[in-house]
């Protein structure tokens, strides 16, 4: 494959040349790139994910599980069910890279390996508010877990999406290199 410039958009068409990242690179280099980036980013959301999930699982074996309500036992069970998936969407990336390696597939493996991602940090979301929710609720027994845990969510959907977001809808500022799409993004293959 020839070289292509950052700018190019990875599909034959041709990005604003000021939002380019000014890297030469091919199609292949880019998408080993942005997999390096992705690996990084699921190592940390993965450790956290298993521990959490190892904790979760423990729970049930406690002597205190059994005095749990009915609605805290419910609400048990679907975090248990929400922890399952974020693991297996965030462990999932890799299974995909292992089945496609060798078969010149990885641009595109970067693309659905960043989704499962994206996917797996919603659900990891929905893990760790209904997580909170058990807790407080076993901890406080009144109705201030609820607007507790709303306040969490609220600050775990800031810090995750809206912060992020925000970042990308005021495009960076161009001489200091920030809000540049293509320069590592691994996000923007999918």
């Amino acid at each position: 494959m020839g070289r292509i410039s950052a700018g190019a958009d990875g599909n034959g068409g041709q990005r604003d040349a000021a939002a380019g990242s000014g890297r030469e690179e091919t199609e292949e280099e880019r998408a080993d790139r942005q997999w390096t980036d992705l690996l990084q980013e699921l190592r940390v959301a993965q450790t956290g994910v298993q521990i959490l999930f190892g904790f979760l699982l423990a729970v049930v074996f406690q002597p205190r599980f059994a005095d749990l309500s009915t609605v805290d036992r419910n609400i048990y069970v679907v975090t248990v069910m929400l922890g399952s998936a974020t693991a297996a969407a965030l462990i999932g990336p890799v299974s995909y890279h292992r089945l496609l390696t060798g078969r010149r597939m990885k641009p595109q493996t970067v693309t659905w390996a960043s989704r499962l991602t994206k996917l797996g940090l919603g659900l990891l979301f929905c893990t760790m508010c209904s997580t909170l929710l058990l807790i407080l609720r076993v901890a406080l027994h009144n109705v201030l877990a609820l607007w507790l845990v709303g306040a969490m969510a609220l600050w775990f959907f800031a810090c995750w999406f809206v912060f992020p977001l925000w970042a990308i809808a005021r495009g960076g500022n161009p001489k200091s290199g920030g809000g540049r799409r293509g320069d590592g993004d691994s996000g923007s293959a999918g």
